[in-house]
């Protein structure tokens, strides 16, 4: 194999850091630069594989800055925009439809709610009991006078009288009731 330009050495080290597969790199070689490269000889370019452990302390540097830039810069990645994923969805949508495939349709239609509901973020909510709407709920029905007892060390409590209420209507209909509105 001849040996390769610096300038497609670079590009095999840019592409490999930002996680392209070996497979990938050769076809994106080939397109850039006309050149057929073996998918083993890719290796050679990636500092975190064995092969890769004799790579110039340029391409080193490159690879590591390139790989640092790459996980912490996720606009440049269209599909981490919420719009652009909308704007994909809606041209699902749009395609399903001109097909009369409305089950499909309405399975992107479901998708992008769910987009744009938050479903795919992990969000937690802050302020504890506070903003817990069961504990608001169970406080409604039980008047607040029924404590709710943590063992925050993890050791069964011994020999100790909560308080004891009289319940008279069975905890299911109290729930239905405080639910309907009623009592």
């Amino acid at each position: 194999m001849p040996a390769l330009k610096d300038d497609i050495k670079l590009f095999i080290v840019q592409s490999l850091a930002c996680y392209d597969t070996p497979t990938q790199v050769v076809e994106l070689v080939k397109e850039e630069f006309g050149v057929t490269i073996e998918r083993s000889h890719i290796q050679v370019y990636d500092p975190t594989k064995r092969a890769g452990k004799d790579l110039g302390k340029k391409f080193v540097e490159v690879f590591d800055a390139t790989r640092k830039a790459f996980l912490e810069d996720i606009s440049k990645i269209p599909i981490a925009n919420k719009s652009f994923r909308l704007r994909a969805l809606q041209r699902s949508y749009d395609w399903f439809v001109s097909k009369s495939n409305y089950i499909a349709a309405n399975q992107v239609l479901e998708q992008a709610a769910k987009e744009v509901g938050g479903f795919y973020t992990n969000k937690v909510k802050v302020g504890g009991d506070a903003d817990n709407p069961f504990l608001e709920f169970y406080n409604k029905i039980s008047g607040g006078s029924i404590p709710i007892v943590q063992d925050v060390e993890g050791e069964a409590i011994e020999n100790e009288v909560i308080e004891t209420v009289e319940v008279k209507k069975p905890i299911k209909k109290v729930m239905i009731g405080a639910i309907n509105g009623r009592d």
